[in-house]
């Protein structure tokens, strides 16, 4: 159990009489990378949001790092260490890329309001540090130089990179990427398949993504979870999944058993 940062019991969701998440069991171990996946309107988004605090469960529970977050808000999730992308990009598309980061920084930083009006050392230390950290998470997702930047400026691939930095600069200790690579064309895939490596092996983060790029989720996870009409229907290895006939049936189709 210590090994585990995440886990779900039983998680469910109705909305009305449509049950969208359906008691799904669910782990993801520490410094792990973990797909999510299945086919549109399996329920893997709705469970994303239950993972963040922004949909409440019907029924069930969400344990992170040993803490029962069920019934928590969600700034209470990213104040315990869970940070995330969206499927549809949701940058400050009339601030620049520094700005964007430093937003994610707020949750982090430690001046009251009393001291922000009066400008305190303190609070010029911490902004001066922030800045610098800012910084140095552009850098790190492969926007070196792009600080000023305004954010509806930069191409689709690095606004995508932009999203990765703010959740970072929220101090994460499990990052959900929710369909990271939708509309990257072959080289920016490969090339933000290879920075979700370096997040793990830089920065001591687990990966939970959604993912319908089934060359990016061979190729980076250690564990796949299916989805099916919000039933988990199968787990296992990515080489597993590959060979799982239900999954075959419901989602990847016959040409994943041949390639």
């Amino acid at each position: 159990m210590s090994d585990l940062l995440l886990q779900t019991d039983r998680l469910r969701k109705e909305f009305g009489g449509l049950v969208a998440v359906d008691d799904v069991d669910f782990t993801v171990p520490t410094n792990a990378i973990v797909s999510l996946i299945g086919p549109n309107g399996a329920g893997k988004t709705t469970f994303f949001n239950m993972l963040t605090g922004v949909y409440k469960p019907t029924e069930g529970r969400v344990i992170f790092a040993g803490e029962d977050m069920t019934s928590k808000p969600p700034h209470a999730f990213t104040q315990r260490g869970i940070g995330r992308t969206f499927q549809n990009i949701r940058l400050f598309q009339n601030m620049t890329a520094l700005e964007n980061v430093l937003v994610g920084m707020h949750v982090r930083l430690k001046g009251n309001l009393f001291e922000a009006l009066l400008r305190t050392p303190r609070v010029k230390r911490e902004e001066a540090e922030a800045r610098e950290r800012a910084r140095e998470l552009l850098e790190f997702s492969g926007l070196r130089r792009r600080d000023d930047v305004i954010g509806r400026n930069l191409s689709y691939g690095d606004q995508r990179r932009l999203e990765v930095a703010r959740a970072l600069a929220t101090q994460p200790k499990l990052l959900l990427l929710d369909e990271p690579t939708a509309g990257m064309n072959p080289q920016e895939t490969g090339d933000f398949t290879k920075f979700v490596g370096r997040l793990r092996e830089e920065q001591q983060l687990s990966v939970l993504l959604i993912e319908h790029d089934m060359r990016v989720v061979m190729e980076i996870s250690d564990r796949v979870t299916v989805l099916d009409y919000g039933e988990k229907i199968a787990e296992g290895t990515p080489q597993e999944i590959q060979k799982n006939e239900r999954v075959i049936e419901a989602y990847l189709g016959a040409a994943a058993v041949s390639s």
